[in-house]
């Protein structure tokens, strides 16, 4: 059940990152809101996150038994760790950013991520 909360918080994230992509104002809620709208280059190097994003969701889900392993049991929970740890500290660079809705969105949504994928590994 927490893989799957995890996940559709991924997802979340992942539906959020199309709509910079696609150019929506919304570039407040990421990068310290530096951007209202994501410049082309910064939106191309967005799309080729998409990728690890989506990988961040098969790996949960693949952990919490939701999905056949792609990789051994072990390595799929390192990945699984590798990626906690990374929502862990991107969680501390949300709560340390000058844009509010940055802090007061993206930072219990890491959070609460980072936690999903903490208990999912271990």
């Amino acid at each position: 059940m927490i893989a799957i909360v995890g996940a559709c918080l991924c997802l979340f994230i992942v539906v959020l990152s199309i709509l910079l992509i696609l150019g929506l104002p919304i570039g407040e809620l990421t990068m310290g809101g530096q951007y209202k709208v994501f410049p082309v280059k910064l939106r191309f190097l967005l799309f080729l996150q998409l990728f690890l994003q989506i990988f961040f969701i098969i790996i949960i889900l693949q952990m919490g038994g939701c999905m056949p392993l792609w990789f051994s049991w072990k390595t799929t929970r390192t990945i699984c760790i590798v990626f906690a740890a990374y929502l862990s500290l991107n969680t501390i660079m949300n709560f340390c950013s000058r844009s509010k809705k940055e802090k007061y969105i993206m930072t219990p949504l890491a959070l609460v991520t980072a936690i999903c994928f903490w208990v999912t590994a271990l």
